[in-house]
C-alpha cells in the first residue's frame, strides 16, 4: 500500500511545483490582494538574493494581510540593503578551514555535512547561507567520490548530513546513489537530511524518495524547517506521516524571527502542532547574523524570557533547545535559563 501523498493531477507533481514558483514581488502581492504601499516599497532589495516561493506555500498565507507571518519570511524588503555592524556574509564560519573538500563542511566532531544542492524551493530572507559560494561547492561524480573517500578515511565520523540549499531538490536517483555510497562506509551509522521541502512542497515526499533515502545500514533522521504553525496543513501532516511510516525520525528546527514567531502564543502553537503532525521540536535557533537579515533579530534576553514561558507551559519534550551557532565553536551553543 502506498504510504505517501497521492497526486490528484499533474499540477501536484513536485517537480512542476518547483518550476512554477513565484519570483516576482508584484505577482506575489497581486496574488495576496496587497499593494506595494501596504507592505513597504523594497527599492531594489533582492537583486542579489531573488524572491522565490512555491505557490502551495503562498496559498497558506492570509489574503490581504501585510503582516502575515509566512509572507514576512519570503518577501524582499528594503531593510535588507542596510549595512548593520556585526551582520556578516559568513556568520557561522563555514568558509575556509571548515571546507576540507568541495561540497564538504566539517565543523563538528563525529559528523560531516555534504552540500548536495545549491538550490532551494523557497528563498527565506533570513537564510544564513544567502551569500554561500554554492558554485564553488558543486561536485562532479569524481569529486563526490573524493569527498566520500575523505569521509571513509576518518573513522571518527559516525553521521553524514545532507544539506544545501535543499538536498531534496536532487533527483531520487541522485539521492539513492549517494545514500548507498554513504551506507557503504562502515563507521557511518546515521544519515541526517535537512530539508524545507516537506513543508513548502510536501508532495516531494513520495515512495520513490523514501526508497532512496532509507537504507538498512543507516538510521535516517529528517530535520524539517518550520517556523510557524500556519505552515502546517493536511499536506504537510501527510508528508510527515509518510516519513515516519519508514521509521525515519522527524525533528524540526525553527529560527526565532522578530514579528513572526517571537510571541508565546506563536511558539506554543508551533510546538504543539508540530508534535500533533509527527515532528518533535528540536532546535529554536537565534538568528544567524547574516548580512541582510538584521531586521529579523530577536535580542537574547527576549529569547530567554520566551524560553522560560514555554518551559512553564509545555512538557519538557515539547520545548525546543534554544541555541546559537558561534563561528569556531565545537557545537551549537545552548542558551540556558538561570537556576
Amino acid at each position: 500500500m502506498p504510504t505517501t501523498i497521492q497526486l490528484a493531477h499533474a499540477r501536484d507533481d513536485w517537480q512542476q511545483q518547483l518550476r512554477d514558483v513565484i519570483t516576482s514581488r508584484d505577482e506575489l502581492l497581486r496574488t495576496l490582494g496587497l499593494s506595494p504601499q501596504a507592505v513597504g516599497h523594497d527599492a531594489g532589495a533582492g537583486e542579489d538574493f531573488a524572491l522565490k516561493v512555491p505557490r502551495s506555500f503562498v496559498q497558506r498565507m492570509r489574503r490581504g494581510d501585510p503582516r502575515d507571518p509566512l509572507l514576512l519570511q519570503v518577501l524582499s524588503s528594503s531593510r535588507e540593503m542596510l549595512e548593520v555592524p556585526g551582520f556578516l556574509r559568513d556568520p557561522v564560519g563555514e568558509n575556509g578551514a571548515a571546507i576540507p573538500h568541495r561540497g564538504v563542511i566539517h565543523k563538528y566532531h563525529g559528523r560531516v555535512l555534504l552540500i548536495v544542492s545549491g538550490g532551494c524551493a523557497v528563498n527565506c530572507r533570513y537564510c544564513f547561507r544567502r551569500h554561500f559560494p554554492y558554485s564553488a561547492n558543486q561536485n562532479s561524480r569524481r569529486q563526490w567520490r573524493e569527498a566520500l573517500q575523505l569521509i571513509a578515511a576518518d573513522t571518527s565520523i559516525e553521521e553524514v548530513i545532507l544539506s544545501g540549499g535543499d538536498p531534496l531538490v536532487a533527483t531520487d536517483e541522485q539521492l539513492r546513489e549517494l545514500v548507498a555510497q554513504v551506507a557503504a562506509i562502515g563507521h557511518v551509522r546515521r544519515l541526517r537530511i535537512h530539508s524545507r521541502l516537506p513543508v513548502v512542497i510536501p508532495e516531494r515526499v513520495t515512495d520513490p524518495l523514501l526508497d532512496a533515502i532509507t537504507h538498512p545500514g543507516l538510521q535516517t533522521v529528517m530535520v524539517i524547517h518550520c517556523n510557524h504553525a500556519r505552515e502546517i496543513d493536511a499536506g504537510v501532516a501527510a508528508a510527515l506521516a509518510a516519513l515516519r511510516s519508514r521509521d525515519i525520525t522527524v525533528l524540526n528546527q525553527a529560527v526565532l524571527l522578530a514579528d513572526i514567531n517571537d510571541s508565546l502564543q506563536a511558539q506554543l502553537d508551533l510546538c504543539q502542532q508540530l508534535f500533533a503532525a509527527g515532528a518533535l521540536p528540536y532546535y529554536l535557533h537565534l538568528l544567524d547574523r547574516v548580512q541582510g537579515a538584521a531586521h529579523f533579530d530577536v535580542p537574547e534576553q527576549r529569547a530567554l524570557a520566551l524560553l522560560a514561558e514555554l518551559t512553564e507551559r509545555l512538557p519538557g519534550y515539547l520545548v525546543p533547545k534554544l541555541v546559537r551557532e558561534v563561528a569556531g565553536a565545537g557545537s551549537k551553543v545552548g542558551l540556558q535559563l538561570p537556576v
